[in-house]
């Protein structure tokens, strides 16, 4: 049985008495492939933990608020004081389900993670504990992946358009498949099998990151010194401005003067595209983070855009001028001729000197991220603008040492994307044992 086939499909007759929720969505149901022993309502496993962060910790405490993607992964936003924080916070602990009222139907529904310090969320976001008596923390994650499950969710909306919302009860009302522990067991652990393997190849870039980012330093006078220390010399007339950053940047150009200008081997690229010309077409919009580089965000079609975004193509770089201090910089990957991006990122190319791969690793490391801090402009929500880039002193390296690390780089990149592949094929699988069309081995 195909999957499209485990969900009704119209035309449906439903007796008004039976509709929880009038409109169509509401009346589609999954059809799991399990015994009924087997299916449970997930409050039976999921118990709801309302713990207000005041009753904890003082109103200066800070604390670290959520936000929940819609591919299920939880990351922190800055910490923030709870007496800053307009409403009531609730607190989460590491291996609690977590869920947005609005935007679970997207996806936002995850498990908190165990390495975020004082988690909080607000009342729009259901916190649960699991049961871990009765059901496996990441089959649960699994399940709340798979296609069928995110049908379940989107036939419990209710509210007015755009503001449409999941309510706790409802969620804790959603029969789903809860077999033995055993079964559970043995669906997490073809999932973790794969997991496992991508993650150590993810540990190999990153220490590969960190050994560009340590040979860079061998190579710079005084780079604690410039970037880490609270005392540092600096020569008047080299110090843009009086503030630490400007002194660190003055400190850091006075000791390493044989450094180049990174603006002298790149240009800014500001091609403007106006997709409104081509009303029909849908346009890849690509962003950045901290976490994945530049990513594919969305496709959107022309005559939803109300300004120019910028072109972008293969081997070029961009950033956001915001959060570049933390990482959210990246290279280009193999685009379309129609690739865009926000016309608030800072677009660059190489003109010589750096090869792309190696330059692509080297704003990974810490080493340049320690550049792109002090090198930033703004008051409160400081910036950093092309120009400022282009400000950024490097050594000039080795061509024979970049091919050597791009080469590793490359290496590492199609092997992470090979194991991500795998995965791909492992949740197919995954959503066939869990839908109950594919028998679980051994079970």
């Amino acid at each position: 049985m195909t999957m499209p086939n485990l969900l009704r499909k119209m035309p449906i007759a439903v007796p008004f008495s039976d509709a929880v929720t009038w409109n169509v969505s509401a009346q589609f149901a999954a059809n799991w492939q399990w015994d009924e022993k087997d299916i449970h309502e997930l409050g039976w496993a999921l118990f709801p933990r309302r713990e207000a962060a005041l009753d904890y910790f003082s109103p200066d405490t800070e604390v670290t608020l959520l936000t929940i993607r819609f591919d299920g992964s939880i990351e922190p936003r800055d910490p923030t004081r709870i007496c800053d924080v307009k409403g009531k916070l609730f607190r989460v602990h590491p291996g609690d389900v977590v869920f947005s009222k609005i935007d679970v139907r997207n996806g936002a529904i995850g498990i908190a993670p165990n390495d975020i310090k004082n988690m909080c969320v607000t009342s729009e976001f259901p916190v649960y504990i699991v049961n871990q008596d009765k059901t496996d923390p990441d089959y649960i994650k699994l399940l709340f992946r798979t296609d069928a499950f995110m049908k379940l969710l989107n036939s419990m909306i209710s509210g007015a358009s755009g503001r449409k919302r999941i309510q706790p009860s409802q969620l804790e009302k959603a029969k789903v498949p809860l077999p033995s522990n055993s079964a559970q067991v043995k669906v997490a652990d073809y999932w973790r099998t794969g997991d496992v393997a991508k993650n150590a190849l993810v540990l190999k870039l990153e220490s590969l990151t960190r050994d560009l980012g340590k040979w860079m330093e061998g190579q710079t006078v005084d780079f604690t010194q410039s970037c880490k220390s609270r005392f540092f010399v600096a020569g008047y007339e080299a110090t843009q401005q009086w503030d630490m950053k400007a002194g660190r940047a003055a400190h850091f150009l006075l000791s390493n003067p044989d450094f180049v200008r990174l603006g002298d081997y790149t240009e800014e690229c500001t091609e403007s595209v106006k997709p409104w010309d081509e009303p029909e077409k849908k346009f890849p919009v690509y962003g950045v983070n901290n976490k994945n580089g530049v990513f594919l965000n969305k496709y959107q079609t022309g005559n939803t855009f109300n300004a120019p975004y910028k072109r972008i193509e293969k081997n070029w770089f961009f950033h956001n001028p915001t959060r570049a201090n933390v990482g959210s910089l990246g290279k280009v990957p193999q685009v379309s001729n129609e690739a865009i991006t926000s016309p608030e990122y800072q677009v660059w190319r190489l003109t010589g000197g750096f090869l792309p791969e190696f330059m692509a690793l080297l704003i990974r490391t810490d080493y340049f991220l320690s550049l792109v801090d002090f090198n930033r402009v703004g008051g409160v929500k400081q910036r950093m603008y092309y120009s400022n880039l282009a400000d950024i002193r490097l050594p000039m390296v080795p061509l024979k040492e970049q091919q050597r690390v791009a080469e590793d780089y490359t290496k590492l990149l199609a092997e992470i994307a090979e194991a991500r592949s795998d995965l791909k094929l492992r949740k197919l699988e995954i959503e066939k044992m869990i839908l109950g069309t594919t028998k679980i081995e051994g079970n």
